[in-house]
Parts: C-alpha cells; sequence; structure tokens
C-alpha cells in the first residue's frame, strides 16, 4: 500500500468515528491477534486498528456490553478492596467504659 494512501484512509477513518473513546472488536491477524477481545480505545488508535485489519468497529450493543462489564468489573474491585480495608478491633468491656467515661469527662466531649 502506497504511504499516501495509508494515510489518506487512516484520517478518513478516523474522520468517521464518532466518538473519542470508541470500542472496537479485534480480529485475528497472522502474527497472533486473537479475535473477539473489545477495547476501548483513542479516536486515532482505533482507526489505525481498523485501517491494518486488525480490529473492527464494534455495534452499539457490544459497545453497550462492554461498558457494562467494565463498570460491573470496576464496581467488583472496589467493593473488594473496601472489604480488605475494613479494620476491627475487638475491646473488652472495661475497657470500653473506660474509653465512654474519658469522652464524657473531656471538655470537646460535653457537646458544649
Amino acid at each position: 500500500m502506497d504511504i499516501r494512501q495509508y494515510f489518506r484512509k487512516l484520517r478518513e477513518a478516523e474522520a468517521a468515528l464518532l466518538q473519542d473513546f470508541p470500542v472496537v472488536i479485534s480480529l485475528e491477524t497472522a502474527d497472533g491477534g486473537k479475535a473477539g477481545v473489545a477495547s476501548e480505545v483513542g479516536r486515532s488508535n482505533a482507526a489505525k486498528l481498523i485501517v491494518e485489519g486488525r480490529a473492527v468497529l464494534a455495534t452499539e450493543a457490544e459497545a453497550a456490553d462492554f461498558r457494562a462489564r467494565q463498570i460491573a468489573s470496576k464496581e467488583a474491585f472496589e467493593a473488594a478492596d473496601l472489604a480488605r480495608r475494613v479494620q476491627v478491633a475487638i475491646v473488652d468491656q472495661s475497657a470500653l467504659a473506660h474509653i465512654k467515661d474519658r469522652k464524657n469527662s473531656s471538655p470537646s466531649g460535653s457537646g458544649k
């Protein structure tokens, strides 16, 4: 392919993309590219992948499914991270009473 033709196709493909971060679906390539992997990439990278025949633009349904899975994955990670960081302190009854007495006797604990 002529280099001028390549860059013309690249500019046309990038101009045709409406989103800043479109979702593309990879195609199987001779150098080991795996087919069917969805990725959200920048407009210029998406155009390059499409022109080079390494990916196709995802349909609206595929893009929505991909983004829903990404959101679910992020929420699951955040929940697991929060659960990992929860700290529990075991305090016996006498220590708890001592803490309450100290809180009630302090000037800032009186609520005035």
